[in-house]
């Protein structure tokens, strides 16, 4: 422990305290002491103490009358109470009042090192807490993940709130929208984060091998195993596991995955020993996930065990706001890892930018912006150095439909079906997202305008 944990004892033995302020500085805190409980008051006021170590009985101010104080003040001071033999029932009274705990005399060196240890790392996490919500606040940010736009907000807010919990989580949201960055933020802002964060894709690891790589296997269970081998619950023991497009895991598998989530013990494949476990699982998916129940293609009773919370990721052209945010960092990121001194995007890519579908969403915009920087050839990203679909994208009056008066809503609908396809280069699928209709409806508009792609 660092000497950032700020220690106060309030003792009035002089010979103790001092013996206390030796054991507690070796140990790795600052500390400073008080012989009586005015003394202590006055230390917290300029000493901003993270925890109070006090005893019961003391001069002109003992430890019951310093705690009233404390509350009174509305200082939140972790405290410990030191009691004598016949200090009991105060004891109890001070825990009433807020003390966290209280030891006996004479106290035990170890017992009490691991109490305070225990009580700074709560500080360290609580203020690393107050850190994140005042970014929040401030800027829409928490760890890697940051939204001026009111959906990310909203997805910040539910990461802030729920990430001190251990409770199973479901992401959902397009591919590209950042699933397995919440799932690491989720890890990393709770008290978990210590231990180990792993994500395994189930898309990705053949059927015959997923149950082994998720509960290890011992030698010999099956050909090829020749060395006993702990799967990923086992390597995520005390930390997070995410379960990355859980849908496409086979539905036998499913089966012995929730009795080791509700257990929390497995058995390796081929072993009899049950394992103890815990672990955080967290659960992704770019499909529709109450379909995928109603399809067959997850069971339902895993799925309610899983889905204790949601998170519903936007794509990217539902939060437009955060796109010169994230073109910045991605230029920041790119530009440093590609030695190019590059400061920023013009008005004309920008506004390209604002107006793109994002089928690919936040993976489709980063990858854009790495290889407009590697082609850039001066300290601005112009239309240019965008791929060929973007250059077609941009029209000289800024992308602005202008709409006739007394024209018919026909007229206006047909006027804006013509320049979206413009604006898209003719790409149907890309136009329908950007006016917000279904594929099959824009073929169904044009087919009434009775022409493929209407001309201005």
């Amino acid at each position: 422990m660092a000497n950032e944990t700020r220690i106060l004892v309030a003792e009035d033995d002089v010979s103790t305290h001092d013996e206390w302020r030796e054991s507690l500085s070796a140990w790795g805190f600052n500390v400073e002491t008080a012989e009586d409980g005015e003394q202590a008051t006055e230390l917290i006021k300029s000493f901003h103490p993270h925890i109070l170590l006090t005893d019961l009985r003391m001069p002109r101010k003992d430890g019951l009358q310093l705690l009233r104080d404390i509350r009174e003040i509305g200082i939140d001071l972790p405290t410990v109470i030191i009691s004598g033999q016949g200090d009991i029932p105060d004891a109890v009274e001070a825990i009433k009042l807020g003390a966290l705990d209280y030891l006996r005399k004479p106290v035990d060196p170890p017992h009490l090192r691991q109490m305070l240890k225990n009580l700074a790392d709560n500080v360290q996490m609580r203020e690393e807490n107050l850190t994140l919500r005042r970014r929040l606040a401030d800027v829409g940010e928490l760890g890697p993940l940051f939204g001026r736009s009111l959906v990310m907000r909203r997805v910040i807010t539910a990461i802030e709130r729920l990430a001190q919990s251990s409770a199973s989580v479901v992401i959902t949201g397009e591919s590209g929208t950042g699933k397995e960055l919440v799932a690491r933020t989720i890890h990393e802002t709770s008290p978990r984060r210590g231990a180990a964060y792993v994500p395994v894709n189930c898309a990705a690891i053949p059927e015959t091998l997923m149950e082994s790589e998720l509960f290890g296997h011992e030698r010999g269970s099956f050909t090829g195993a020749d060395r006993r081998k702990e799967g990923c619950f086992e390597t995520a023991n005390g930390g997070t596991l995410l379960l990355d497009e859980i849908t496409e895991m086979k539905v036998e598998l499913q089966a012995k995955l929730l009795r080791v989530i509700e257990e929390q013990k497995l058995r390796r494949v081929g072993g009899t020993v049950e394992i103890p476990l815990d672990v955080r699982v967290l659960a992704a998916s770019n499909r529709d996930i109450e379909q995928a129940v109603r399809d067959g293609k997850l069971r339902s009773d895993l799925y309610y065990r899983l889905n204790v919370f949601t998170i519903t990721l936007p794509p990217l052209r539902e939060r437009a706001d955060d796109i010169p945010q994230l073109v910045q960092m991605f230029i920041t990121h790119y530009g440093e890892q590609n030695h190019k001194d590059v400061a920023g995007v013009d008005a004309e890519v920008m506004e390209a930018f604002r107006a793109h579908p994002w089928p690919g969403n936040v993976r489709q915009l980063r990858n854009v912006i790495e290889r407009a920087l590697i082609v850039c050839e001066g300290r601005i990203i112009r239309k240019n150095d965008l791929p060929e679909d973007f250059r077609a994208a941009t029209s000289p009056d800024g992308g602005f439909v202008k709409i006739r008066l007394g024209s018919s809503l026909d007229e206006v609908e047909k006027e804006m079906i013509s320049r979206t396809l413009e604006f898209t280069g003719g790409n149907k699928t890309r136009a329908a997202d950007v006016l917000g209709v279904s594929a099959k409806t824009l073929y169904n508009k044009l087919e009434r305008f009775g022409q493929q792609q209407p001309q201005r």
